[in-house]
């Protein structure tokens, strides 16, 4: 079942990322349907945020998509590189996002494999939130999406994780947050061979 867009919208951003763990995240191209089991997110906290790409209220083009109502993919280019994908969550102008990190394969292996160029039980298949992107196939045409269309959504299939099978950490690559970079807003399951730095 797709979660509904009210879920989004819950300004708790810290409980979303990690309520997040066991959904499943999915995509539509041309190619088929891939899915992944989301095994580990990232919370980013808005205008407060030192790591949040809308820090002090920025707004630009690029950051525009993170000040929509929950319920829609930010994606964006990093390093000019890598595609990253994130749920944008709470109310319209409030801009919070939850970075999908990984995700553990679950449908669609066949297409996954090809993208990547590696069997599905590789743990860099999808580890990583540019593996996510690639494996799933997503890029900057999903950006804005709507996250209960059909080309990208996310359904609960009642998988769900104990207290103790779930590690909150600080968040990965944000140096340049200063006192932000060390909270704890990572959150992962521990026996995933897809979380790849524990």
């Amino acid at each position: 079942m797709k979660i509904p867009l009210s879920y989004y919208l819950n300004p708790d951003i810290a409980f979303l990322a990690k309520d997040l763990l066991g959904k499943i995240l999915f995509t539509r191209t041309d190619n088929g349907i891939t899915a992944g089991i989301i095994v580990e997110t990232e919370a980013y906290f808005g205008t407060d945020d030192k790591a949040s790409h809308a820090y002090g209220g920025r707004r630009t083009a690029r950051t525009e998509t993170m000040y929509s109502e929950g319920g829609v993919a930010y994606v964006y280019l990093c390093y000019g590189i890598h595609y990253l994908f994130n749920v944008v969550t709470s109310l319209k102008d409030d801009p919070k996002c939850v970075l999908i990190r990984s995700v553990e394969p679950f449908e669609g292996l066949d297409i996954m494999e090809m993208r990547r160029k590696m069997p599905a039980n590789h743990q860099a298949i999808s580890s990583g939130p540019g593996s996510v992107a690639k494996s799933l196939g997503i890029d900057s045409s999903f950006n804005k999406s709507i996250l209960t269309g059909d080309r990208i959504w996310i359904e609960d299939h009642d998988i769900s994780y104990s207290p103790s099978q779930i590690s909150i950490a600080s968040r990965i690559g944000i140096a340049y947050a200063q006192e932000h970079a060390g909270l704890p807003l990572r959150f992962f399951v521990n026996d995933s061979k897809y979380v790849k730095i524990k």
